[in-house]
């Protein structure tokens, strides 16, 4: 059996440790392993748990993405020193999982309603071309134009019946930009989402 079969099966889920310009080393993995064997884990909820590390100039940044059976929690670091970062990340994701621990698993207890949701993500695209009314009135001028934003992709993820704490504990664990959700008390559509300021912002409908 391999070391990272035998971690896997101590840690009883599965790990993949990915390198962006940097050499994922033996060394760097059993640092990594070591230090995931000795922080408190959910062992009944965790699937997988997905490493990148990556080396831009003089910053060494470790990125840990955790998949529960419906939920995600990103911790990640970044110092002058890959096993400095790693620590720091682990030590987040610790952090994190500790601070949830009783709502995670309270999670799992409830039974949770969920409907396919359409999501539509917009981009703002240049468009290299002339404007060709202009470009008759002035012929010595070209004028690059914007298109309005335009619809490049449709997912489709499921919406879920939480409370308010669930959805800021959803958010926070995942550090996505925003959660849309049906609202546990009303049961309508909110949005939450996250300001420049560390807080959080709600929408909604009247």
């Amino acid at each position: 059996m391999s070391d990272k079969n035998k971690f896997e099966q101590d840690l009883g889920y599965r790990i993949d440790i990915i390198g962006r310009q940097v050499q994922v080393t033996d060394s760097i993995k059993n640092h990594i392993w070591n230090k995931l064997s000795k922080i408190e884990r959910l062992h009944n909820h965790i699937l997988h748990l997905h490493v990148t590390l990556e080396v831009h100039k003089v910053e060494h940044t470790c990125v840990l993405m955790v998949k529960l059976d419906h939920l995600k929690i990103k911790a990640e670091a970044t110092s002058t020193d890959m096993y400095v970062s790693i620590d720091r990340a682990i030590d987040r994701l610790h952090t994190l999982i500790c601070r949830y621990k009783d709502r995670i698993q309270d999670h799992y207890q409830k039974a949770s309603t969920t409907v396919d949701m359409a999501v539509d993500i917009f981009k703002k695209s240049e468009v290299d071309q002339i404007n060709a009314e202009i470009e008759e009135e002035n012929r010595e001028r070209e004028i690059q134009a914007l298109l309005p934003p335009m619809i490049i992709d449709t997912k489709v993820k499921p919406l879920k019946t939480l409370n308010t704490e669930e959805a800021l504990m959803r958010i926070d664990l995942s550090q996505d930009q925003f959660l849309v959700f049906r609202a546990e008390e009303d049961l309508k559509l909110k949005v939450l989402y996250r300001r420049k300021d560390g807080h959080y912002g709600l929408i909604r409908p009247e």
